[in-house]
């Protein structure tokens, strides 16, 4: 679908269901690709979202243009008693961009995790992504020095005190 076919349409952020796994895949190897490479943390998350992320205490959201989904983010349940947190896996289609997915997707993770009670919220990234960083500094989230990273990508970590 091009930019001009989802003008009109309404983004609907969905809860994740089997059906968006290759969408979830898809669109975060789409960005990771673009300036870096994927790394054995993606591959285990992205190849089976379910069970390493859902089946762990997390959620997943869509953001769907009619029938497309447009993008994705997580909410990753961690082992950590500073950051049981995570915002994670965030990507939206090139196809969406300017549409406000990203901060739809951020409200929802930032809704789940504040019924389930979560005092903070943790995400990791890079400073070469500057609109995602933008983004998260308008979602409230602050820099911060955090735990050891499994990404060889990441070199700024940041919370959100809920």
């Amino acid at each position: 679908m091009s930019r001009q076919d989802i003008s009109n349409l309404p983004v609907v952020i969905v809860p994740y269901q089997d059906q968006y796994r290759a969408a979830f895949q898809r669109l975060n190897e789409l960005w990771i690709e673009e300036d870096f490479e994927i790394e054995e943390a993606d591959r285990r998350v992205l190849q089976n979202p379910q069970r390493e992320i859902i089946d762990r205490g997390g959620f997943i959201f869509i953001a769907t243009l009619g029938s497309e989904s447009v993008g994705v983010c997580a909410l990753m349940k961690r082992q950590d008693r500073q950051y049981p947190y995570e915002l994670a896996k965030m990507a939206v289609s090139p196809s969406a961009r300017g549409r406000k997915v990203g901060w739809r997707l951020g409200q929802a993770v930032i809704d789940q995790a504040r019924s389930m009670q979560a005092k903070r919220l943790f995400l990791e990234s890079n400073t070469k992504l500057e609109p995602a960083i933008r983004l998260y500094e308008k979602l409230g989230f602050v820099k911060v020095l955090g735990p050891p990273t499994p990404y060889a990508r990441c070199n700024i970590q940041m919370q959100l005190e809920l």
